[in-house]
């Protein structure tokens, strides 16, 4: 099992949950603040096995493509150890 951490403008939030869902994965939104000029952003949080994680990048790549040398999201993949719900 994977923990992905996506980081995203708060203006693509939208897109990019609207795209996970479609492409049938579930997700956690969380509305955060960053940045040098503490825009608004959120924090998307997916749970997957670790024969998805290339998908999510690439749905994130699809719904998101790059705007000249901006780059529109960050990610994060971490190993999880153990997985419960209670």
């Amino acid at each position: 099992m994977k923990l992905i951490i996506v980081i995203v403008k708060g203006d693509d939030a939208e897109t990019l949950t609207q795209a996970f869902t479609a492409a049938n994965f579930r997700v956690t939104r969380v509305a955060s603040t960053g940045g040098f000029l503490r825009r608004g952003v959120a924090t998307m949080l997916l749970g997957v096995e670790g024969d998805q994680v290339d998908a999510v990048i690439r749905t994130v790549r699809d719904a998101l493509p790059p705007k000249g040398d901006e780059k529109r999201a960050t990610l994060f993949v971490l190993p999880i150890s153990h997985y419960e719900q209670v």
